[in-house]
């Protein structure tokens, strides 16, 4: 099966897609997402310029020799730009060796490890009386597992916090600026989780995201505080360049810590992974290097009773979101799947055959992934301009981690 054309699909609508389609000799096509939230047009630059132009005539069922190709050709190794086209390009591979053998790509794979994909929603407020309510809301939607989050008193702007309804951080022409204490936030937060565990009881899971904003020792603060209120996981607690770090989080805590979606690759993981000082991988199919490259995270992962918990925002089109619940389906050691569900619009320019049914997510029977563009609607929603905000102290405005 060889690859006759490949090309780049750019849309908005709502917010901004990258989606590498390849064609075959057969009459198959394979979709793959490239997305890579706030710098989209970087990713669709490398896939034209330098990646697209060595696929053509390769054999599509040659999965693993074009991701080395991809990978150790270009002697410039990892990054999110490079990761998110090589993703893309063994997505779009898994998709067309799956719709050739006629199978829905979690067959491939191996089969099912598990039924149905357990998924957490977010419940984001203006406070805790408006994230309470937003609580109970996903739980009487069928949600057994939320991520609650809420402004904090004396801040104007928190990221992660919506104002209800569908929430999208990249949300500026230039990037707007949010202002951060963490002696505010950490007095806040704890008060927060009494307030949720109260109105929720002991069998809903709960989850937190602190989104990168804390050094080691408040992030160790803030597990300890959050102990009574038993998390599912704190998400991001603090920035994972230095993995170290974890270990001092992992030594004043026992609530359970989850990081990984900005990571590009198994060797970002290593390290986390292999000194257990993390309980949840969150890597990405589409910033990992796809599927192939998940499984090896997961693989290393399992081996040291670490389970999945992949990223799974709106920055992630439908295409990625079908292919990680394939590999959901598969891992053997999942743990979690993020889900938000994305607006009509997203969802009638990717029909897609998963569903979302009382708290857990099922991939389809159709052979590949399960999702496709309709490229004319596509073109109807040109590529805007979108920025991630930035963070800044507020006491002196410190450029900071978010």
């Amino acid at each position: 099966m060889k690859i006759t054309a490949a090309r780049v699909i750019v849309c908005c609508p709502g917010r901004n897609f990258v989606t590498l389609k390849i064609e075959t000799d057969q009459g198959l096509t394979g979709l793959g997402d490239a997305t890579l939230n706030g710098r989209e047009l970087a990713v669709a630059s490398y896939l034209n310029d330098h990646v697209i132009p060595c696929l053509i005539g390769r054999d599509a069922h040659q999965i693993e020799d074009l991701w080395q190709y991809l990978y150790k050709g270009a002697y410039w190794r990892r990054g999110p730009v490079t990761m998110s086209a090589i993703a893309a390009v063994d997505t779009a591979l898994w998709d067309l060796k799956a719709k050739a053998a006629g199978l829905p790509l979690y067959q491939l794979l191996g089969g099912r490890s598990r039924s149905r994909v357990l998924v957490y929603g977010h419940a984001n407020g203006r406070d805790i009386e408006h994230t309470v309510d937003e609580v109970l809301r996903h739980r009487d939607m069928g949600f057994q597992a939320i991520r609650a989050q809420s402004g904090v008193p004396g801040l104007d702007k928190v990221y992660g916090v919506g104002q209800g309804g569908f929430y999208e951080p990249a949300d500026a022409s230039l990037p707007s600026e949010h202002d951060w204490s963490s002696e505010k936030y950490l007095r806040h937060t704890p008060a927060l989780f009494a307030a949720v565990r109260e109105a929720v009881g002991p069998d809903v899971h709960l989850l937190h995201d602190a989104h990168h904003r804390l050094t080691p020792i408040e992030a160790a603060r803030l597990g300890k505080a959050l102990e009574p209120f038993h998390l599912f996981w704190l998400e991001d607690a603090t920035p994972a360049e230095n993995p170290q770090a974890f270990a001092l989080i992992r030594q004043h805590t026992t609530t359970p810590l989850a990081v990984g979606e900005v990571f590009n690759s198994l060797w970002d993981c290593k390290t986390l992974i292999e000194q257990q000082w993390i309980d949840y991988i969150r890597t990405t199919v589409v910033h990992a290097g796809g599927i192939s490259h998940l499984r090896r995270i997961a693989d290393l992962a399992a081996l040291y009773q670490v389970r999945t918990g992949c990223h799974g925002a709106t920055d992630l089109s439908p295409v990625c979101i079908g292919a990680a619940l394939h590999f959901d389906t598969w891992v053997p050691n999942f743990g979690i799947q993020e889900y938000m569900p994305h607006t009509e619009a997203t969802l009638a320019v990717f029909p897609h055959d998963y569903r979302f049914e009382q708290g857990f997510m099922y991939c389809g029977e159709t052979p590949g992934h399960g999702v496709d563009i309709d490229e004319a609607l596509a073109a109807r929603y040109p590529y805007q301009r979108a920025y991630l905000p930035v963070n800044r102290l507020q006491h002196d405005g410190t450029l900071w981690s978010w």
